[in-house]
């Protein structure tokens, strides 16, 4: 990653942090379905990553191209994966999901694809701002749609899904 700054390398560990503390770690505990908290995080590291990615396209090789198309396919195979290894079940009147060791374990094979990614890039040269910038973006596109197949699933169960924070809050464990 020739073009990796300070602030780059802080922004990936924020992603980091935000992925494994709000997304994996909710993920595994339980979390009540929310159209906020189906969307917020993805949204944010959608933008984040479409911002980044937007300033290193310009430059990309092809083959940097070509990866990231393949990162976007398989991470977004793992997203359907992970999303069919959660259960949703009824719990005060909305839709809870929560992952199982499978979803854990496909979240643990994710961060492993996309460092895997990293390193091809570097292995063939295509290891440009636009592998590194596009971070963000293939983590947001994994987990909303992640997301939006366990909204489908909790609609087809006839579950409802909170709308807004309140409904939330007052509805916690």
């Amino acid at each position: 990653m020739n073009d990796v700054s300070a602030a780059d390398i802080l922004l990936y560990l924020a992603i980091a942090v935000l992925v494994i503390w709000r997304v994996v770690f909710r993920q595994v505990r339980g979390y009540r379905l929310s159209a906020r908290g189906l969307t917020l995080i993805p949204a944010i590291l959608v933008v984040v990553g479409v911002v980044s990615s937007a300033k290193a396209l310009p430059s990309a090789s092809g083959t940097e191209l070509a990866l990231l198309g393949v990162d976007l396919a398989v991470l977004a195979a793992l997203g359907v994966l992970r999303a069919a290894s959660t259960t949703i079940t009824a719990k005060d009147g909305y839709a809870f999901a929560q992952g199982t060791a499978r979803t854990l374990v496909l979240w643990l094979v994710t961060i492993g694809v996309r460092i895997g990614f990293l390193v091809l890039g570097a292995h063939l040269g295509a290891d440009g701002p636009l592998t590194s910038a596009s971070l963000a973006l293939t983590l947001g596109l994994s987990i909303g749609l992640q997301n939006a197949l366990a909204y489908q699933r909790a609609r087809r169960l006839g579950l409802r899904v909170a709308t807004g924070r309140a409904a939330v809050a007052s509805a916690r464990d």
